[in-house]
């Protein structure tokens, strides 16, 4: 008589539920959840970023004031459009060359050539 109501709960336990295909979707529905969040609040933001920081490097102009990741800030004196670098001016008569995708911000933009 012990020995059967040891066994017993074990079998009961061991039992496969009825709706056991529903079950394993929704225990994944949580994980749907947070990668949407995810992509909403940090990777959707971070490619806006990247693709404004793209732009901005490509419509850099002679004449326009950067500033690079470095924190070193001058002018810049000569873009070579197939080229990955610029020169910048940092004083008079210093230049160095500093790679496109090195520059942090454009402070000030030069007014476009006229026609």
């Amino acid at each position: 008589m012990e020995s059967r109501l040891f066994i017993s709960p074990a079998f009961a336990q061991g039992a496969p539920a009825a709706g056991g295909g529903m079950d394993a979707i929704i225990q994944f529905v949580p994980f749907i959840l947070i990668f949407v969040i995810m992509w909403f609040l940090i990777i959707r933001p971070q490619q806006r970023r990247v693709k404004a920081h793209q732009e901005m490097i490509k419509n850099v102009r002679r004449g326009d004031t950067v500033v690079t990741s470095g924190g070193i800030i001058g002018k810049v004196s000569k873009v070579l459009e197939d080229s990955a670098d610029i020169e910048v001016e940092i004083a008079d008569n210093v230049k160095v060359k500093v790679a496109r995708t090195m520059i942090a911000e454009v402070r000030s933009k030069t007014e476009p050539v006229k026609a």
